[in-house]
């Protein structure tokens, strides 16, 4: 008899969710050190520490792949500062005066949205009815959490700074989705991601170096180097060498799907961790969200790979 459930899919599933859970952790740690290492120093260490641990296996693929990086320069360097450069950093900034749990549920949700938008206006991707329907559960979602529930503070809503940063970090990461859309083919998944991540640290460096003109200097201790390796080595090389493999077992859209777990796994490390609150307000949020991302994404329940 066949199985139901082939290992290869196991094994996606497996992949997937261990890769949300894992960036479920970039919005714990940035509120969790935010007063022992600066925002900007925070994303240049992390990327940083990701070029060299990626490096051992980039390394075959690097010589084909800076021939087409110097073929498409602006293209990289675009590509760069929004999905690495500024998203992470708008995120770190956002740790400041945002709790995990309404970066998690704004950012994670807001971002697609955004891209939708985007690549209706660029791309001239049509949005069918279902999309429209699954966009405004979304928005509703977001002004109910941004409201705190009242139709009062909804017509004067006024955002906080981290309300501004988290959304300003959601649409940097949806026009590098825009772009990564349009990456070269001749380029490997590996090679791609490495020059990000070395393009987006040398853009960081001037703002680095600025930053450490005024800001306290970095607080060097266990948890803050920890911190900083799990960025490095969890969040940006072993989550994505994750994802891309279950990107291959499920394929594109059935592992796109998952990513709507970040939310989640943030909440509830949230709550454990820094001892935040779950209130009738993040719930009610983030069911009218999902349901939101279930109808934009009902068809691929029924899609094989």
């Amino acid at each position: 008899m066949k199985p139901t459930a082939p290992s290869s899919i196991v094994t996606g599933i497996l992949l997937a969710v261990a890769a949300t859970i894992i960036w479920s952790g970039n919005f714990i740690i940035s509120r969790a050190i935010n007063k022992e290492i600066a925002p900007v120093a925070l994303s240049f260490y992390r990327w940083s520490t990701a070029v060299l641990l990626l490096l051992p296996f980039a390394w075959k693929h690097l010589k084909p792949a800076w021939q087409i990086v110097k073929q498409n320069k602006v293209y990289f360097f675009w590509t760069s500062l929004t999905g690495i450069s500024l998203f992470n950093t708008f995120v770190y900034i956002a740790g400041h005066s945002s709790s995990a749990i309404n970066m998690a549920l704004i950012g994670t949700t807001s971002s697609p949205i955004m891209s939708v938008l985007l690549a209706h206006y660029f791309l001239k991707e049509q949005i069918g009815v279902r999309r429209i329907i699954g966009m405004l559960l979304c928005i509703s979602g977001i002004l109910f959490l941004l409201s705190k529930g009242s139709f009062h503070n909804l017509l004067h809503l006024q955002f906080t700074k981290g309300d501004v940063w988290i959304l300003l970090a959601a649409f940097s990461f949806a026009c590098y989705n825009i772009f990564a859309r349009k990456r070269p083919a001749q380029i490997s998944a590996t090679g791609f991601l490495f020059f990000a991540f070395l393009i987006g640290t040398v853009i960081l460096l001037p703002a680095y170096i600025i930053e450490s003109f005024y800001t306290e200097p970095v607080q060097w201790s266990f948890k803050t180097a920890g911190a900083v390796l799990y960025l490095g080595l969890g969040t940006s090389v072993i989550a994505f060498l994750f994802w891309n493999r279950s990107i291959k077992e499920l394929g594109a859209g059935r592992a796109a799907l998952f990513g709507n777990l970040i939310p989640v796994f943030s909440s509830v490390e949230a709550v454990f961790i820094l001892n935040e609150h779950i209130t009738i307000i993040h719930i009610i949020a983030f069911l009218l969200i999902v349901s939101g991302l279930f109808i934009d994404n009902l068809q691929l329940f029924f899609t094989k790979k």
